[in-house]
């Protein structure tokens, strides 16, 4: 049990610690670049295809960053989708999992004017999943 109660803070302190590397860092890491989006993308989903959510998480976050340097504001909202699943996927695996960064990362997709309708069906459908479990 207290193994679980540590894996779940680090969870928590990884998902806040990418997401807040993500929106103040300097962008002194990658360079934006199509490459690195797709390498961003890649990683992700082997992470995730790995039940490595919270690298996944880190990824899927880069692969927002880069998109929307490269001026693709309906791939940031699916980086920022599917950046929120991850935490909803952790969740899952251990309730006691914060979802308030999944919340934020939903919030900051749905603003997104120009994302696609599947994306804001992706969105609205993970939003539902917070508000429940926020619920309780």
């Amino acid at each position: 049990m207290r193994k679980a109660s540590m894996a779940c803070v680090s969870i928590v302190l990884l998902a806040v610690s990418a997401m807040a590397l993500a929106q103040e860092q300097p962008r002194a890491t990658a360079a934006i670049s199509w490459d690195n989006w797709r390498a961003a993308k890649a990683t992700a989903e082997k992470c995730d295809n790995d039940g490595k959510f919270v690298e996944a998480l880190q990824y899927y976050l880069e692969y927002a960053r880069q998109a929307e340097g490269l001026g693709a504001p309906e791939l940031v909202a699916w980086g920022k989708n599917n950046a929120a699943f991850m935490i909803i996927k952790s969740h899952k695996a251990d309730p006691s999992v914060d979802l308030a960064p999944a919340r934020k990362l939903i919030e900051e997709g749905l603003a997104i004017e120009t994302a696609t309708e599947d994306c804001k069906k992706a969105l609205a459908s993970n939003m539902e999943y917070v508000e429940f479990f926020s619920k309780k």
